[in-house]
């Protein structure tokens, strides 16, 4: 059953309150990504309108369309940060390097807001230091629960964070990774780690970046999950409104392009931070032109993407897809691929097998089958760890298989 949830839309930025929003890009009624569907019950198949608006006052892109959180992250939420290799591989070296840098004491708390099934937190713990998770997902908070990782089942709010203020509960590092961008009232959440955190206490994030976004042609990360796109030059009002000053960010691979940024109470800014704050003072991030190339390249890749996979299956070749992930849904939606055109997808998440993607309909299954099926060709959906799917499967490849690679630019893969 097709339905639209309740939605709320914005007539002011989410961070300034400036109502000055101009429509980047209306993407029409899109599924919810990450709501994978199961067959054998009556599922409600949401569409909502998914409209990309940028502030001309501070410079944040934004989503316009708001769905409540408990729809987007409830019970059936099926994304865990364990799943993939180098993302393991990703915030075990940030965990580490974090812990030379900041040195910490064993009676120190640190806090991850988001903290998913415990991935970071646990190397935090192995080390001997006292750590809390808070996050609103059930599959995900079980999973950490059972690692032994002390959980909040919770979305972290200002409220939550004054909770454990008066428990006496203080952070003297405070972690975000990936979560900001989904935050609907990300001047609440700010306010909230400005709650719990010691006097002395750093801040640790993480947040796809809009530059890269953009360069790379990322559309396919715009979802309704994903309401906020970062660049510094909007960071940095929204972190002074709550007495921050972002002190440091370092450019990342990880997720086609992001931000670590190391926020603290302390003045001060490094040679690297100014050194990308004057960059996007060049290509003019708060400008609507910022965006022009992006907007038109969307089309032409779409296009590429979708005339060679319709060449492929007029030759009467067969095609799967690989990476069950939010940006899948985007992709596909925008893509409009004919029905049957993928014959499944391949995840290595073992919470998504049986299940299908919202919207098209097509059934996940387990990787492992991918040589067993062996299609002609396989698009890969989750093109940001691309490298480590394609080493994982050379076996397909010297047996003839190829891989299509959708973004950044199109290209394919046929030989291990």
């Amino acid at each position: 059953m097709i339905s639209r949830p309740p939605i709320v839309e914005i007539s002011a930025c989410r961070s300034c309150g400036s109502p000055d929003l101009v429509i980047l890009r209306a993407f029409g009624e899109t599924p919810l990504a990450d709501r994978l569907e199961r067959p054998d019950c009556m599922d409600i198949s949401y569409r909502a309108p998914l409209t990309l608006c940028h502030c001309t006052t501070c410079g944040l892109c934004q989503i316009r369309e708001t769905i409540k959180p408990r729809i987007l992250f409830g019970a059936d939420y099926p994304y865990y940060s364990s799943v993939s290799p180098a993302l393991l591989a990703h915030f075990h070296d940030s965990a580490r390097a974090i812990m030379v840098h900041y040195p910490l004491r064993n009676e120190d708390w640190i806090i991850e807001a988001a903290s998913n099934d415990g991935y970071m937190l646990e190397v935090f713990r192995t080390a001997g230091h006292r750590v809390l998770g808070i996050d609103p997902a059930d599959g995900p908070v079980s999973e950490a629960r059972r690692k032994g990782i002390d959980t909040r089942h919770a979305f972290f709010t200002k409220a939550l964070a004054q909770e454990l203020s008066e428990e006496g509960v203080k952070a003297k590092l405070f972690l975000a990774n990936n979560v900001m961008a989904h935050v609907a009232d990300v001047n609440d959440f700010i306010s909230g780690i400005e709650s719990v955190l010691s006097d002395d206490g750093i801040v640790v994030i993480e947040v796809p970046y809009l530059l890269d976004l953009v360069d790379g042609c990322a559309f396919d990360t715009i979802y309704h999950q994903h309401l906020l796109y970062f660049s510094l030059t909007s960071l940095l009002p929204l972190l002074a409104r709550h007495g921050f000053e972002l002190n440091d960010a370092e450019r990342l691979a990880i997720h086609g392009g992001s931000l670590r940024l190391f926020v603290s109470r302390q003045s001060g800014q490094s040679p690297r931070l100014v050194g990308l704050l004057n960059e996007e003072t060049q290509r003019n991030v708060n400008s609507i032109a910022f965006y022009d190339s992006f907007l038109a390249r969307i089309d032409s890749l779409v296009q590429r993407t979708r005339n060679e996979v319709a060449r492929i299956r007029s030759a009467g070749k067969r095609i799967a897809g690989y990476g069950a992930a939010a940006k899948a849904t985007t992709l596909l939606h925008v893509m409009d691929l004919p029905e049957g055109t993928l014959d499944v997808i391949y995840d290595k998440s073992r919470w998504k097998h049986g299940r299908r993607m919202p919207g098209s309909e097509i059934r996940i299954c387990a990787p492992e089958r991918l040589l067993l099926d062996n299609p002609d060709a396989v698009l890969l959906l989750a093109w940001n760890f691309a490298e480590e799917i394609i080493n994982e499967n050379t076996a397909y490849l010297a047996g003839g298989g190829r891989f299509l690679i959708p973004v950044p630019a199109f290209r394919e893969v046929h030989e291990p």
